[in-house]
């Protein structure tokens, strides 16, 4: 008897230390958690002589690398005045606000996003909107949320920053060292499309983003897409199949119709959104541009002009838009963007299809059905009513849609 307590005995000692240690390697180790706490109102914490003169970097170093792969820090204002050196560089603006370019102490450039203070309960909506979703998120393809401020003279968000800007100056005359091959847009819609499939279908509570855009998909150094601006963003359940939501959202041009309309919505106003997005790859021009005539057709709506070429199967122009027309491998790729746009902008949300069959298509693992006509709901367009044609280039200046705020989180 007394052998068997003391096996028992033994194998609880086993166990314990087991344990101990597994915390200790999860807590990173001795007194890490000390050398850089945080204290209840966001500033940095010591112990010892530290309290008195600072942090010291290798701590710092070890906090930074931290926060970069736990949830969002709350940082105070006087810390944000000293990662962007008082402010010192400003990337972008709009109405949200200003963004400003920084540097933690352990060299990572970010940006430091202050929101509009006269915005007043919005500003505080969409402070929340973003912290709520993408701060609970992790992804390849979602831009990273660091931390934020939030007192009563600051708020801000702290994101990854990313210096190649957005897709829209990659798609929209841009200068020649921004143009790029049909195969990296192809690349950038996938990873675009993929990071809505996690936000959908892939984290505990369904997001939707409900402003999917050019202009909130930023690239990385490599190119790599990565989805940001959440300030419209909701939770839901995935039993939820149906929202009620105050207000229209969204951006015209991207936002799906049901949401310019009294009645419930679905994540599928996300696929609409992208389906636009798509349009925009493949003419690597706005949708709409006021003036744009392709012979006596006008091509200011731009899906519009693509569903007609693609209904009386002449897509060769369309192909030639996307500049996909030499290579085999990429026309077969600018062929299911084309297919893939038209599914996703159908005009009842039921028939858009879902976000990882999006994936699948894209990618040539699913077959694609021949899409049905998205705009039967319009009137018949009276090609009788286009004008002269214009010389040279179809496209033309005063182009609709251009985000007033430009690239938030980036350089422009």
């Amino acid at each position: 008897m007394a052998g068997i307590v003391a096996v028992v005995f033994i194998v609880a000692i086993y166990m314990c230390t087991e344990v101990a240690l597994k915390m200790y390697v999860q807590g990173g180790g001795g007194n890490r958690d000390q050398e850089a706490s945080i204290t209840g109102d966001g500033e940095f914490g010591s112990t010892g002589a530290a309290d008195e003169a600072g942090v010291e970097m290798g701590s710092m170093s070890y906090f930074f690398e931290d926060i970069q792969k736990e949830r969002p820090v709350r940082f105070s204002s006087q810390q944000l005045r000293a990662f962007t050196r008082n402010y010192a560089h400003k990337v972008g603006s709009g109405g949200f606000g200003v963004v400003y370019k920084g540097r933690f102490p352990n060299g990572a450039t970010v940006a430091v996003k202050v929101l509009n203070s006269t915005l007043g309960k919005r500003a505080e909506e969409q402070f929340m909107a973003e912290v709520g979703t993408i701060g609970r998120t992790y992804h390849i393809n979602l831009v990273r949320l660091y931390g934020f401020c939030f007192d009563a003279t600051v708020k801000a968000l702290v994101y990854e920053y990313m210096e190649n800007g957005s897709l829209d100056g990659y798609l929209f005359d841009p200068p020649p060292e921004r143009k790029v091959a049909f195969d990296k847009l192809h690349e950038i819609a996938v990873g675009t499309a993929k990071a809505l499939r996690y936000l959908h279908e892939e984290c505990a509570q369904r997001i939707i983003h409900y402003d999917i855009k050019p202009e909130n998909v930023l690239l990385d150094a490599g190119l790599a897409p990565k989805v940001s601006d959440f300030g419209l963003a909701r939770l839901c359940d995935r039993e939820d199949t149906h929202l009620t939501i105050p207000g229209a959202r969204g951006t015209p041009g991207y936002a799906a119709p049901e949401l310019w309309m009294p009645l419930p919505v679905t994540h599928k106003c996300d696929v609409y959104s992208y389906g636009m997005l798509l349009f925009e790859v493949l003419g690597r021009r706005r949708n709409l541009e006021l003036g744009a005539l392709h012979g006596r057709e006008s091509q200011e709506w731009y899906p519009r002009w693509v569903w007609h070429r693609f209904e009386a199967g002449n897509t060769d122009a369309v192909l030639a838009r996307a500049a996909a027309a030499g290579d085999k491998k990429e026309k077969e790729k600018a062929e299911r963007v084309c297919k893939v746009a038209l599914w996703c902008v159908q005009y009842w949300p039921e028939d858009r299809p879902s976000m990882a069959s999006v994936v699948r298509m894209l990618e040539g693992e699913d077959q694609i059905a021949a899409p049905s006509n998205p705009f039967a709901h319009l009137a018949p367009y009276d090609s009788s009513a286009s004008a002269v044609p214009l010389p040279g280039d179809t496209t033309a200046s005063g182009s609709y849609g251009s985000s007033s705020s430009g690239h938030v989180l980036s350089a422009r």
